[in-house]
């Protein structure tokens, strides 16, 4: 369906999340991907949505020669713990703190997707509240020896073994929390 509606688009995915790439053709849009670096850095007053909306709002900015034609989609997830923001770990014992501080506790993952063309932008999210189980020092060492989660919000993937075995329970959507709310995605598509 979505092939359809937005065939008069030259639709661009900036991400090289393998994980959102994969949900775009899951979702039948044809797309291409192009990546421009930009620093991740945002105000430090900023919360919860407000650092996500900001996030994926300065991805879409580095695309500043947008052609009437192109329809540009960045996003930015984190993970929300103690009114504190955890992206991505910079290395194993980063990781490790991450998943030691979610440990036996309730987070949020907020995903941030900013729709832009030459003509209009819109910036929508998502949230999803998660709870760990107590891990053990073991389980966190193991997950991250064999599934290395160094490019993911919060050091881990649900989808991944973590998921199966220390996720209690989830408010809201499963797909968010793998990295893009793929639901609110389509209804915005679907609009345009």
């Amino acid at each position: 369906m979505l092939r359809e509606k937005l065939k008069q688009y030259n639709v661009i995915l900036a991400s090289k999340s393998p994980r959102r790439q994969q949900f775009f053709k899951d979702l039948d849009i044809d797309f291409k991907i192009q990546l421009k670096e930009v620093e991740e850095i945002y105000p430090p007053e900023l919360k919860g949505t407000e650092i996500t909306d900001f996030l994926a709002d300065l991805k879409a900015q580095a695309f500043s020669n947008l052609t009437e034609k192109d329809l540009l989609i960045t996003s930015d997830t984190i993970v929300w713990l103690d009114e504190k923001a955890l992206g991505k770990p910079k290395d194993e014992a980063d990781a490790f703190n991450m998943l030691r501080s979610l440990s036996g506790k309730k987070h949020e993952v907020i995903t941030s997707i900013s729709i832009k063309s030459k003509f209009f932008k819109k910036i929508i999210s998502d949230v999803t509240t998660v709870s760990f189980k107590e891990l053990s020092d073991d389980e966190i060492n193991y997950y991250i020896k064999n599934y290395k989660p160094f490019d993911k919000a919060g050091a881990y993937g649900i989808q991944e073994w973590i998921g199966f075995i220390a996720i209690d329970n989830l408010e809201g959507s499963y797909f968010n929390v793998v990295g893009l709310p793929v639901h609110k995605l389509y209804k915005e598509l679907m609009i345009l």
